[in-house]
């Protein structure tokens, strides 16, 4: 599903990008032919006054006027040799009257746009004319078109992405809860009938060994159990001392490690109180030692640091172990990433939901290299 989801990502970006690129490449041509056409009207039009000014025949005449008088849409601005302003034709006339430097500026606009066509007024005075123009307002929105659409693809993508992510996560989070609870289900059963025949172990002389051996067994299985068929309800938080909390997993997990590795606390606090949902908080922290064990190979050390700050606490897990390359410092909390030839790739995942989710905190990877060990730092608000 994660690659299908990947594909569909990747075809509705390649779509927008060549929707985008051809929609660019076909307004600039359609703009540069609209350009073209203006400019010719522009030289018409400047054809037309010259006519006017040399006052031909009444056919022609009337053809000039016509000429001029058509032209509603390019604005012009004409101006003698020393650039004084002396006609201008479809402007704004409103911002005209509010701001006497707007055709000043129109003007220099329209220098950089376009060059512009010279009229002679009379050659022997050597009396000429400049005719400037700029782009219409139908020219403008053609070259603004692009961007408008492009600005709607994006919002359109966006919005795809984010269904597809909500979607896509909303299937995930049914796929968590329901083998979770299956889980805590299919596990109930068989434990009821185990709690049965170690009672009657118990009545039996000689097996009260055997029968304590299997008693913890049973209630590290209630205590998974019970972790299980919390996942997807909302945990009831509870006031408790996170110091002993990790304390506690330490010594359970530390009891399982081999010699070599060396677990020691680091605290200047002798209790931290937060609100957590201890059999959940737990999970998280055997997760992250057990994570700790396996980079190790048997050997190193795992220090955790407790920090506590004004409103929240902080608790770092730092081993020695083999790091984690920085690419990946994200994917380590994806569903089915894992490093192990074994490995499901879902405790990490698991840890980071139940932190971020359920206690609104926060777990991330706070440092790592390569050779030297990596720290996964816990951050929850007391």
């Amino acid at each position: 599903m994660f690659k299908q989801f990947i594909g569909w990502k990747f075809l509705l970006v390649t779509a927008a990008v060549l929707i985008i690129v051809g929609t660019i490449w076909y307004v600039s041509s359609l703009a540069r032919k609209i350009e073209d056409e203006e400019t010719r009207k522009v030289a018409t039009w400047v054809a037309a006054n010259r006519e006017l000014l040399q006052a031909p025949d009444e056919a022609n005449l009337n053809l000039a006027v016509e000429i001029i008088t058509n032209n509603t849409t390019i604005p012009v601005i004409i101006t003698d040799r020393e650039g004084h302003i002396i006609d201008s034709r479809n402007l704004d006339t409103v911002r005209i009257s509010h701001n006497p430097q707007y055709i000043e500026d129109e003007l220099n606009t329209f220098r950089k746009q376009h060059r512009p066509f010279i009229m002679e007024i009379d050659a022997r005075n050597n009396l000429y004319n400049y005719i400037y123009y700029g782009d219409s307002l139908i020219l403008k929105q053609v070259r603004y078109y692009p961007y408008i659409q492009l600005m709607v693809v994006a919002l359109f993508v966006s919005i795809m992405l984010i269904a597809l992510s909500s979607s896509n996560r909303a299937v995930q989070n049914l796929v968590w809860v329901g083998m979770a609870k299956e889980t805590a289900h299919q596990l109930g059963t068989p434990l009821s009938s185990i709690e049965a025949w170690i009672e009657l172990l118990k009545e039996t002389e000689g097996n009260e060994l055997m029968a304590t051996e299997l008693t913890k067994d049973v209630d590290r299985l209630k205590l998974i159990t019970e972790r299980f068929s919390k996942i997807g309800s909302v945990p009831q938080l509870e006031e408790r001392d996170v110091i002993q909390q990790v304390s506690n997993m330490m010594q359970y997990i530390k009891k399982r490690a081999p010699q070599k590795v060396v677990f020691t606390m680091h605290t200047q606090e002798h209790e931290m109180p937060a609100m957590i949902s201890p059999s959940l908080f737990d999970w998280v922290i055997e997760n992250l030692l057990k994570n700790a064990l396996d980079a190790m190979e048997g050997k190193g050390s795992i220090d955790i640091f407790i920090e506590s700050h004004p409103a929240h606490l902080i608790i770092d897990i730092t081993d020695t172990g083999k790091g984690i390359p920085k690419a990946n410092f994200e994917k380590v909390f994806k569903p089915g990433f894992s490093t192990k030839k074994r490995g499901w790739g879902l405790g990490l995942s698991l840890a980071k939901r139940i932190i971020d989710e359920y206690h609104k905190g926060r777990l991330t990877v706070k440092w790592s290299e390569l050779g030297k060990g990596t720290t996964f730092r816990i951050w929850l608000r007391k």
